[in-house]
């Protein structure tokens, strides 16, 4: 009879596995700004959805074009991909999990402010990704040119910047978690806590196609319903984020909840951003390519976020 039962027990565990719905999701990092999707899969949200969520890494570029060819149903790549809607491609921010930039400019001794960076070599991940738009904003609001004043150099990952900036390849760096802390007990100085400036930027935002939510907003739908139950778990179980957080990125719990701590003040509630906060993450992207546009509707859409929102109040769901 034991047999019988285990014979069972495996042929509906396949059977459930062979009908969940496979999507791919574009991120660039497996850190902090994930944690809403780190959330959903250990908790089951996805798993509930009848969807079975990998994440691929990818860098923002890579990510940007598998999504736009239809290779990836989402990414986590926002400023790639409004920089692509700005150029006609069909995408739009559905939901977002910061609204902060989750970087931290450091810099050898020596240098005492960002306006000393002029005529300097800056490391960043690569060009047009988050980190490079974050730094250009804040030397133009330091005055200086970005183009002529501060030599801006694509370095690759946080560890390889790191690098670059303790062998004097470059004079600063753009650092992430947990290379910030590391650079700080190295002796290079922080410059900019970007969490702590009134730069606005989106990460952990995901981005889809206009055409999936078109064909498959059921789709759209699970998705997203699991992801905000990830952000809401997120905000207000900090115990048990934090083992999700360590498990997912690889580190240690007491570095976990260091950074839990540090970035959760940038966490977007409900993953729903004002038309205010639209604009303000829209304004610098237009700047660059001198372009003006009253509407954000072109690049966002978070009514089905909002209607998931009231569903998941209206239900009494709590994480």
């Amino acid at each position: 009879m034991r047999t019988i039962v285990w014979t069972l027990f495996i042929w509906l565990a396949l059977v459930t596995g062979a009908e969940a719905r496979r999507v791919t999701v574009g991120v660039p990092v497996l850190d902090i700004t994930q944690s809403a999707l780190f959330v959903a899969r250990d908790r089951g949200y996805f798993q509930k959805e009848g969807l079975d969520v990998e994440l691929i890494l990818m860098r923002g570029g890579v990510a940007n074009q598998a999504l736009i060819g239809g290779n990836v149903e989402f990414t986590t790549v926002p400023t790639a991909g409004l920089q692509a809607a700005l150029q006609g491609a069909p995408l739009k921010v559905v939901l977002t999990t910061f609204h902060k930039p989750m970087f931290w400019l450091y810099a050898r001794p020596e240098i005492r402010g960002v306006k000393d960076l002029h005529n300097k070599k800056v490391a960043v991940s690569s060009l047009g990704a988050a980190g490079d738009s974050a730094l250009r904003e804040l030397i133009r609001k330091n005055g200086m040119d970005e183009n002529r004043d501060v030599a801006v150099l694509a370095i690759g990952t946080t560890a390889t910047r790191l690098g670059a900036l303790a062998s004097g390849v470059v004079d600063a760096a753009m650092m992430t978690f947990p290379h910030n802390i590391t650079a700080a007990e190295s002796g290079f100085r922080e410059l900019v806590s970007f969490i702590a400036s009134d730069i606005i930027q989106l990460q952990g935002a995901i981005v889809t196609r206009e055409a999936l939510l078109n064909a498959e907003p059921a789709l759209a739908e699970k998705f997203l319903r699991a992801t905000i139950r990830g952000i809401l778990y997120y905000s207000q179980n900090r115990n048990g984020t934090i083992p999700i957080l360590a498990r997912n990125m690889k580190t240690q719990e007491n570095l976990a909840a260091k950074i839990y701590d540090l970035v959760k003040p940038a966490l977007t509630p409900e993953g729903i951003l004002s038309e205010d906060l639209q604009k303000r993450i829209m304004a610098p992207l237009l700047e660059r390519i001198n372009r003006r546009e009253a509407s954000t509707a072109r690049y966002f859409d978070f009514a089905p976020a909002r209607k998931l929102n009231n569903e998941i109040r209206a239900e009494g769901w709590k994480p």
